[in-house]
């Protein structure tokens, strides 16, 4: 009887670990022998025997996420070997707020010239018994979205009144690259 790896190339794990790959092999699932990189950078970051105990003590159903994880942080690690995936994290998260501040702007401005287009008043009609009041900013932006057909005026949200905060918002902490620390 033929072993299955006489017809199958060996998985990517066991190719590099000059190993014969059986048919129970715990690396196989995840690491083809197409895409060798992948097992050559979690070994090097994270070890073979630290992969099978992971991999031996999770449920079968969460060993693909688990191996996507370590892949992932492992090739985060080779690229910047300081901060890893953490380093990538952050620069999406500055790119979030940079680019939260500048959609700020833009409806600061849109609202701006929007309202610099309404009147201050409103026109008196004459013989009328009601008087109606100047127009506020409260107002002026009422006004607004009454005439661009936005009554909830949810086109432009205060930067403070979102449902959740951001947790990079924290003034407190320092640029990860600035060179400042211990020193």
């Amino acid at each position: 009887m033929a072993s299955s790896s006489s017809y199958n190339s060996p998985c990517a794990a066991c190719k590099l670990l000059r190993r014969k790959c059986m048919p129970g092999c715990i690396f196989a699932p995840y690491f083809p022998p197409e895409e060798p990189q992948k097992f050559v950078n979690v070994h090097k970051i994270f070890g073979a025997s630290n992969v099978t105990k992971l991999l031996n003590e999770l449920l079968p159903h969460q060993r693909e996420d688990a191996v996507n994880s370590l892949a992932y942080e492992a090739e985060a690690r080779v690229r910047d070997p300081v901060y890893g995936c953490v380093g990538a994290i952050t620069f999406l998260q500055r790119q979030v707020q940079r680019l939260q501040k500048e959609l700020d702007a833009a409806n600061a401005d849109l609202i701006r010239y929007a309202c610099n287009d309404i009147p201050t008043g409103l026109p008196q009609v004459t013989g009328a018994s009601t008087v109606q009041p100047p127009l506020t900013p409260r107002n002026r932006l009422a006004e607004f979205n009454r005439r661009v057909g936005n009554e909830g005026g949810g086109f432009y949200q205060l930067p403070g009144a979102l449902p959740y905060s951001f947790p990079w918002n924290d003034a407190s902490s320092g640029d990860m690259n600035d060179g400042g620390g211990e020193g």
